[in-house]
Formats: C-alpha cells, sequence, structure tokens
C-alpha cells in the first residue's frame, strides 16, 4: 500500500499503453490516465497491433485486457515480459486457466468495471512510479 495516494507527481510523464478492445471501456482508461498526467499509447485493441506498438516503442508500464476480441492476449504478456517491461491486468475474468496462462504469474489484476484509484495505484506501484 502507498503512503501518499497516488496522483500527478508520481505519474506524470508515465508512459502507458493501454491494450483493450472494448471502445468505450478504453477511452475511460485513457481519460483516467491522462487525468494524472500519463502520456497514454495507444489504446489499441488487438494482440496484432499491441505487439506492433511494442516493435516500435517501449512504454514504461502496460494496461492489459486479457481477452482482445475473442483472442487471448498472453503472446502480449510474453512478450512484455521477454521486454522486461511492466503490466498490469485489467479483466473481468477471474482465472488464468488456459494456455499460457503462466505469463501472468505474479501480474496484478484490477477487475472491470475499473476504479480509477486502483488503476493508478496499481500501475505506480507496478511500475515502480
Amino acid at each position: 500500500m502507498l503512503t501518499e495516494p497516488a496522483g500527478p507527481r508520481q505519474t506524470q510523464g508515465l508512459r502507458v499503453l493501454v491494450v483493450e478492445d472494448e471502445f468505450l471501456i478504453a477511452i475511460d482508461l485513457q481519460l483516467m490516465l491522462e487525468d494524472v498526467g500519463c502520456i497514454v499509447l495507444g489504446p489499441v485493441g488487438t494482440v496484432d497491433d499491441a505487439l506492433r506498438i511494442l516493435d516500435e516503442t517501449r512504454p514504461d508500464v502496460v494496461s492489459l485486457d486479457l481477452n482482445l476480441r475473442g483472442q487471448s492476449s498472453v503472446p502480449v504478456a510474453e512478450k512484455l515480459r521477454a521486454l522486461e517491461i511492466p503490466f498490469i491486468v485489467t479483466s473481468a475474468y477471474r482465472t488464468f486457466d488456459f494456455a499460457g496462462g503462466e505469463s501472468l504469474t505474479d501480474v496484478t489484476v484490477i477487475g472491470k468495471p475499473v476504479q480509477p484509484r486502483m488503476l493508478i495505484e496499481a500501475l505506480s506501484r507496478t511500475c515502480g512510479a
């Protein structure tokens, strides 16, 4: 638990890739992050788009949905692990009982609907901001 609330001092300029396929949720996450000074990359809504962004740039941290248009985002999680980029999962799913789920071991999970304070605190903790 943080000793002081996560806010603009801790998140100012933090580059966050948002990987979310639901348009309204993606925009909501983007606004939450921008409100505390984060620079939002994306949002992107497919595994291919997320992998392409990771080939082009290096975010400080990633907010990753598990199910992108019916496709598992495990390949994105695996790439994030390989690149040593910290990430959290934002998902309505409670378990990771599927192929490749081990790449999600010890990852912070924020349930949906996402609460702004929980999102900001989790991202701040995850990337050490």
